[in-house]
């Protein structure tokens, strides 16, 4: 159990809340002054502070600090937040239990106690990134790609069943049961906690950005690195400092024809347009109790792509709703309430609480809209979608130029650059039944249906498979080249299908269901068929995806893929029968019915009645109950794996999967001081809005690569290489693929695509892969930094960004602006984050990233305070960098080389 903090309780806030027969600790909000003023989420943040008051970390002066919170003040007050657990998939959570594996080693040779590594908190894990779409449009692609996956996946596997074991408090969903977020929304979630005596708000962080999705529920979490998560599992509370808080005021109700995801996609683009990163965004208004569950949990998923930290709904009847449906227990459901109402929680529609900033939708003017061709925030609306891919395009074909003719289809041979103002290249592709078919750009090759930002949302999946039986009874299906997919984030949604007589329509149309998990979305789309991908790469065709996710960026959907649309599940099943971006959606025919007449989207749209009326009739709480009722136990393949034994992890040499990695090698008890980094070099000079896709690995390896050598000479055949997320446990593996994604363009290596950078240890610097340079970097003492423009860091919050930029032996990286997130994993690696002078970047210096660095004052650190900036010295060029360790409690993470390393030292001398 964990362990229970006494707190202070200096505003005598410890009082009783009786529901029932049952009798809770509550810690009273309305016992600290201006606390009803403040928005919801801060309400939160300030019941976990009097709750934890310690005295020490947490002091009455901290409290009072939020109580008397100024909205128009920039962030400065340092507070300390303590999760009540803690969430995590398998590609981030692998390396979380190998770190607490190694850790449990490490404290061993330090001299301590390895039961101390344990987590203090709930620790749940739910396996949902390892499946791979391999097979589709089939009735046993499910079936076929769970074997494959446990075939690739059983090292990994048997290391967290050991996990599950060996460490209390920690649990694992295992495969072919869901996604994270969906799972959490619909089991895992409690809204009020209930431990030891006490109630209070559920809170979490977790390994997965999108961790935010809770947030439609009322429960206060976000996303953070692995490392961050590892550190409150031990118990460590969050350093953070007290945001801004924007309010979100919706009024108005969504038209007829317009879902969820154009609703989401209109948001995402209004928030990130305005700026929100760092910022808490919270909802209110009228318009709040008009949305469902299902939509604000789809709203809140998608608050990485916005940018804030967190985007969250207040506690109303909808919510308790919910809670029903799905499952929850009577008592269960009469705490929510009964707490939400004592503590201020409840949403009032009418209330103005005091917010820092505040935007404003209208529901009634959100249009269907789709987003790309790779960023979410990149919204267009349907309408004008062909046309601006028509503009798009012309980013991916080169040379493209206009056929005077004007004619829509050439033989290959002599096909024109431009066709009626779009590049056009028709390539013929053989079928494996020897019927022909021709692709050209903007072919939709894949159509998933997948991510738990959608799949969630039973709304927009039954419009979906209503669009797909209005098509079958027209006569209609996908084209031969798309790659249809269906992925579900719970087996509620095929339980829903199958009683509405729907699966058949979508197995039809080619959604054959291919696994319960993340699949498209990560980039575990799976390879489109051998003679599609012969015919895209050969004729360098700019083809594209079209998925119900929430990330579209370059290089994540599939290499093949170069343009990736998000779009609501129902028009994934449309494009998927229209085949191709040319196609205006909402005028063009998608195809003609069995007696030749065309067939139009509007002819198989399904009202807004017929959708609520599957929805009402096809789905029950006892489709919840069955399907969470052995949540843990698993499946026979599950329960059949072997399953290791002891409280340290014994390490296979010879595993490609999970081996132990090198943090805590040569750690001693005290730390050395932080030096300045001299004669440093650089290892990659990149633009605006890289992601952390860019920069962390992530889907296939290439036989070709570092990572695929490596796994070549440890005798893995090139069919076995899985991808670098499912050997996230491997730091070998990761070092080789860490920003080596296919689209990242690095810029002192022009004219390359993918993980170049120049040698500046051979002589005139020859271009060599980024793994290579890095370890002759590493051999000659030569530190490295990393130059990049804005919004770096973006994306998932995938601690291998942070991992793998450390273990290439980088000491700082300048950039314009970061994402929380990652500036954060950076620190907890012991990466010093440095932003360029406001207004100037590498570009406006003339930095050209042949030079070389110095970085002095950050000395400064070891007198116990955080300079603002330090003086950078890069050839003839010299600036002032602000240091972005935001925190007392980051520099310290600092000064002892990292997360890790701060927290392993203090549990040994607890």
């Amino acid at each position: 159990m964990k362990e229970t903090v006494v707190s202070a309780n200096s505003f005598d806030a410890r009082s009783t809340l009786q529901v029932g027969d049952e009798s809770y600790e509550i810690f009273r909000l309305d016992k600290v002054e201006g606390a009803a003023r403040l928005p919801y989420s801060l309400k939160v943040l300030l019941e976990n502070l009097l709750r934890t008051e310690d005295g020490a970390n947490i002091t009455a002066d901290h409290i009072r600090a939020l109580g008397g919170w100024d909205s128009q003040a920039q962030p400065n007050q340092e507070i300390q937040f303590t999760p009540a657990r803690v969430i995590m998939q398998d590609f981030t959570g692998v390396p979380c239990v190998v770190d607490l594996a190694t850790m449990r080693e490490a404290v061993k040779e330090l001299g301590g106690d390895p039961a101390k590594i344990n987590p203090l908190a709930p620790a749940e894990l739910v396996i949902d990134h390892s499946v791979i779409a391999d097979k589709f449009g089939t009735t046993d692609a499910f079936s076929q790609n769970v074997e494959l996956e446990y075939g690739r996946n059983r090292e990994r596997y048997q290391f967290l069943r050991w996990g599950q074991t060996a460490f209390d408090e920690f649990k694992v969903v295992p495969p072919g049961t869901g996604i994270v977020h969906q799972v959490n929304i619909e089991h895992l979630a409690r809204t009020v906690m209930v431990r030891n005596g006490q109630a209070y708000p559920d809170t979490l962080v977790g390994t997965d950005s999108h961790t935010t999705m809770v947030n439609g529920l009322g429960v206060l979490g976000w996303g953070v690195g692995g490392i961050e998560a590892e550190a409150a599992m031990l118990g460590q509370p969050v350093s953070m400092l007290i945001p801004r808080v924007v309010g979100f005021k919706l009024t108005g109700e969504l038209k007829p024809g317009t879902t969820a995801t154009d609703l989401v996609l209109t948001i995402t683009e209004m928030l990130r347009k305005h700026g929100v990163v760092g910022k808490f965004v919270e909802f209110y208004g009228e318009g709040v109790a008009a949305t469902s569950l299902a939509n604000r949990a789809t709203i809140g998923n998608m608050s990485p792509e916005f940018g804030s930290t967190a985007a969250i709904f207040p506690i109303d009847d909808e919510t308790i709703n919910y809670l029903k449906l799905t499952g929850r227990s009577e008592q269960q459901l009469a705490l929510v309430e009964a707490y939400a109402k004592e503590q201020g929680l409840w949403l009032d529609p009418a209330a103005e609480p005091d917010f820092s900033e505040k935007l404003e939708l209208d529901l009634s003017t959100v249009v269907p809209s789709i987003a790309g061709p790779k960023r979410p925030q990149d919204r267009i609306v349907l309408a004008e979608a062909a046309q601006q891919f028509a503009q798009d395009v012309r980013n991916y074909v080169p040379d493209a130029e206009e056929d005077e003719a004007g004619k829509e289809s050439f033989p290959a041979s002599d096909a024109p650059a431009v066709s009626n103002g779009v590049p056009t290249k028709p390539t013929l592709v053989t079928a494996p039944d020897g019927s022909t078919y021709e692709i050209d750009h903007g072919a939709v090759t894949v159509a998933a249906i997948t991510s738990c930002t959608n799949t969630s949302n039973p709304y927009v999946m039954v419009a979906a498979a209503l669009v797909a039986k209005k098509a079958v009874e027209k006569g209609l299906t996908r084209k031969p080249w798309v790659k249809t997919t269906l992925a579900p984030g719970s087996k509620v949604v095929t339980d829903y299908f199958d009683k509405a007589g729907l699966t058949p329509y979508l197995d039809k149309v080619g959604f054959n269901l291919v696994g319960y998990g993340c699949t498209t979305c990560i980039g575990n789309s799976g390879p489109l068929p051998e003679e599609v991908s012969k015919a895209v790469n050969e004729a360098d065709l700019a083809v594209t995806s079209v998925l119900s996710g929430n990330r579209n960026f370059e290089g994540r959907i599939n290499p093949d893929v170069k343009m990736n649309y998000l779009a609501s599940p129902p028009l994934v099943v449309a494009y998927a029968i229209a085949g191709s971006m040319k196609v205006n959606i909402t005028t063009d025919a998608l195809g003609t019915d069995q007696e030749g007449k065309p067939v139009f989207l509007e002819d198989i749209w399904p009202t807004e009645a017929e959708v609520n009326d599957v929805v009402a009739n096809a789905i029950g709480e006892d489709m919840f109950n069955k399907s969470y009722q052995d949540v843990f136990a698993g499946d026979a393949q599950w329960q059949a794996l072997p399953v290791p034994t002891g409280n340290t992890f014994e390490w296979d040499a010879e595993s490609t999967y999970v081996r132990k990695p090198p943090y805590f090698e040569g750690m001693t008890m005290e730390t050395s001081p932080v030096q300045d980094v001299t004669g440093a070099r650089v290892l990659a000079k990149l633009g605006d809005s890289v992601t952390t896709d860019h920069i962390s690995p992530a889907g296939a390896i290439k036989a070709d690569t570092p990572a695929g050598k490596y796994l070549t000479e440890h005798g893995v055949e090139r069919r076995d290489f899985n991808s670098y997320g499912s050997r996230r446990g491997n730091h070998e593996v990761m070092i080789r693929g860490t920003f080596a994604n296919i689209r990242l363009r690095n810029q002192i290596a022009p004219g390359t695509e993918g993980g170049f950078t120049r040698d500046f240890t051979q002589a005139d610097g020859p271009v060599s892969f980024i793994y290579d340079a890095s370890q002759n970097y590493q051999a000659a003492g030569t530190p490295l930094v990393i130059l990049a423009g804005k919004e770096y860091g973006s994306g998932s919050s995938r601690d291998w960004a942070a991992k793998g930029t450390a273990l290439l032996g980088v000491k700082a990286v300048i950039a314009e602006s970061y994402e929380r997130i990652h500036r954060s994993n950076l620190i907890g690696m012991g990466v010093l984050p440095l932003q360029f002078p406001e207004g100037a970047s590498a570009l406006s210096l003339g930095l050209t990233g042949e030079e070389t660095f110095d970085i002095t004052g950050v000395t400064a650190l070891n007198d116990g305070g955080i300079p603002e900036t330090v003086k950078v010295k890069a050839g003839e060029v010299e600036f002032d960098a602000k240091v972005r360790i935001d925190t007392p409690g980051e520099a310290d993470y600092y000064r002892n080389g990292g997360i890790m390393q701060y927290v392993l030292r203090s549990l040994i001398r607890k």
